[in-house]
């Protein structure tokens, strides 16, 4: 029996339910062994002082992502480009609902910020990644869209940065990214997980989940973490 209804309902089960941990663990098993994106990639709201979070409230969905992959390729220029940015504002205005936009290539300034934000939440996108810099910080964080990022810079990009390309494929770390590929991030990082094995690997981790939660029961109990493990298969 299907664990959801369609894939909407797939990704809220994502965010409810699981953790990058238990996620990554199954696509270890499952052979696809370099899936996370690089470990300073984190959450922009676990990256800025908390006296400028403290005035917006604790807002869990900037903390936690899910959706399906729309890749951007950017790369680095010098001097103002005959397009500006390039086709960042084609990108941006075909973003679909539980998209996000992913992107990477371009490291001389920033890669996100405030208007970006706010036409990607009006798109009805899940969130942004980005192999790169955000900025204008305070202004996104407020509309408590989930942004994650390598870390804030307020250099602009208009002259730095170019939007090459778009659903294509690109490369972050270690792991290549398909557009529509699955792409889920929390506190502990982002991973990608192939479209084609998505629906078996998400069944296994809310597997794993359950299994989680019934052994630290038991170990809270008083049994061992070697009876636990020899029991429950997990760790």
């Amino acid at each position: 029996m299907a664990l959801w209804k369609d894939y909407h309902e797939m990704l809220q089960q994502m965010k409810e339910k699981l953790y990058t941990p238990v996620v990554g663990d199954i696509l270890d098993a499952m052979g696809y062994k370099h899936q996370f994106l690089p470990a300073q990639i984190r959450p922009l709201a676990c990256q800025v002082p908390a006296e400028v979070i403290a005035p917006m409230g604790e807002r869990e969905n900037r903390l936690k992502v899910a959706g399906f992959a729309c890749t951007v390729l950017e790369n680095d220029v010098f001097g103002v480009p005959k397009k500006p940015f390039g086709y960042l504002t084609e990108a941006l205005d075909q973003l679909q609902p539980d998209e996000i936009y992913v992107a990477t290539g371009a490291h001389n300034s920033a890669l996100w910020g405030e208007l970006l934000t706010a036409t990607a939440k009006s798109r009805g996108a899940a969130g942004a990644v980005l192999d790169g810099y955000s900025r204008d910080t305070p202004q996104v964080l407020e509309q408590n869209f989930p942004v994650f990022c390598s870390g804030v810079w307020a250099q602009d990009s208009s002259v730095r940065t170019y939007v090459f390309d778009f659903r294509c494929d690109i490369e972050i770390g270690q792991v290549t990214i398909h557009d529509g590929d699955i792409v889920f991030g929390d506190v502990d990082g982002v991973l990608i997980i192939p479209k084609e094995v998505a629906p078996e690997v998400i069944e296994k981790a809310l597997e794993k989940a359950s299994k989680e939660k019934t052994m630290r029961k038991a170990i809270e109990g008083g049994m061992s973490s070697t009876e636990a493990f020899r029991t429950f298969g997990v760790l």
